[in-house]
């Protein structure tokens, strides 16, 4: 049971921040403001960093996915940034 606990936490990171991605995605193309698509690709690297902790930690537990991990966390701020530093200078 308690090795189930962090599997599920990883897996419920992974859906929470797609869902958020796809929430942000369907918003921006209904109202084409663009800070939801920054939001919305910010959140969409996010899933994948949290999809390569959960294949890291749970399913390949033997691979070191760290890296690649931590450059799409960086990537998703980098990003986000980015998509507010654009939509100040309009």
């Amino acid at each position: 049971m308690a090795a189930l606990l962090p599997t599920l936490v990883y897996v419920l990171c992974f859906v929470t921040s797609a869902l958020c991605a796809l929430l942000l995605a369907r918003n921006y193309l209904r109202t084409s403001a663009r800070l939801l698509l920054w939001s919305a690709l910010c959140f969409g690297l996010m899933a994948a960093a949290n999809l390569l902790m959960v294949i890291d930690l749970v399913v390949v537990p033997a691979a070191d996915l760290r890296a690649p991990r931590y450059l799409l966390w960086a990537a998703a701020v980098a990003l986000l940034l980015f998509g507010f530093v654009w939509d100040l200078e309009d």
